[in-house]
């Protein structure tokens, strides 16, 4: 469905969004949202019903310490304010619907893909990312699935089918902006995870799924009681050694600086989606 957007264009600090001359980086102001005011309605009473992920630490008990981290991780963590606009040109390209650097396989062709430029690519940390792309003929929703090794800071290029509906094909390469946006099947259902073929107690690589924003931190809580970050690959899976046999809790951030804990996820057979118990909240 085509919907006309008219983005609010305030500047951006230069630490947060670096601007080149391909692409100028826009966002809103920020505003509190996200986890915080939920767990701050539950600490001072206001409501009984708090969602599940909310115990950051994994002591087992849901309070300001919890809210601490909260808002460390939100200052720590936080790529771009929610609804940054980000502006760049738009190409097309021949790639399917499997084999993209995101390694996100079996897409549903319900989706339109796109590719990412290097630089917001990030080392996948927008693999999975749902956008709203604007171009001079329409605006259309895109998962991005892979990776543009060559693209200018804000480019993207989308799948062949795709690029009709936001200009004229003839045109071959044109400018666009583009925002994230929720991921629709994320609404009312949990992050999922996926471990890489080969994993074991010994080894495991882990993908998550399924999520409203992209992921930019993943960590497992240790025998010690403490959470360990698992590095990040360019093909968007978290990979490590020292996982162990499971069932593990995971400690998932996204790029919004809301983080989740996620408890009892077993090791279960490579390559098969399983459900977590969580989802991050709008």
């Amino acid at each position: 469905m085509k919907r006309k957007l008219i983005p609010l264009m305030l500047a951006v600090s230069a630490f947060l969004l670096p601007m080149t001359a391909q692409a100028a980086d826009t966002a809103p102001e920020d505003t509190d949202s996200g986890n915080i005011p939920l767990l701050r309605d539950y600490i001072h009473g206001k409501t009984d019903k708090i969602p599940e992920g909310f115990d950051l630490n994994a002591d087992g008990v849901v309070d300001t310490y919890d809210m601490a981290l909260m808002k460390q991780f939100k200052k720590q963590y936080t790529l771009e304010p929610k609804g940054s606009v980000h502006t760049g040109d738009a190409t097309f390209y021949g790639g399917g619907y499997v084999g993209g650097c995101a390694m996100l396989d079996p897409v549903s062709t319900d989706y339109w893909i796109v590719a990412m430029n290097y630089y917001d690519w990030n080392n996948s940390q927008l693999a999975g990312a749902y956008l709203e792309v604007i171009g001079e003929s329409g605006t259309i929703k895109m998962l991005v699935t892979d990776e543009l090794p060559e693209g200018k800071k804000g480019d993207l290029d989308l799948y062949t089918d795709a690029f009709p509906l936001i200009a004229p094909v003839e045109k071959g390469r044109v400018p666009c902006s583009w925002h994230i946006i929720p991921r629709d099947t994320a609404a009312d259902a949990p992050v999922t995870y996926r471990f890489k073929e080969g994993s074991t107690e010994f080894w495991a690589g882990v993908q998550v799924r399924n999520h409203k924003y992209p992921i930019t931190r993943f960590e497992y809580l240790d025998a010690d009681g403490n959470f360990v970050e698992i590095p990040r690959r360019n093909y968007n899976y978290f990979e490590t050694r020292f996982l162990g046999a499971g069932p593990f809790t995971f400690r998932i951030t996204d790029i919004y600086g809301n983080a989740l804990v996620d408890k009892n996820i077993p090791l279960i057979e490579p390559d098969v989606d399983q459900d977590g118990h969580i989802q991050f909240p709008d």
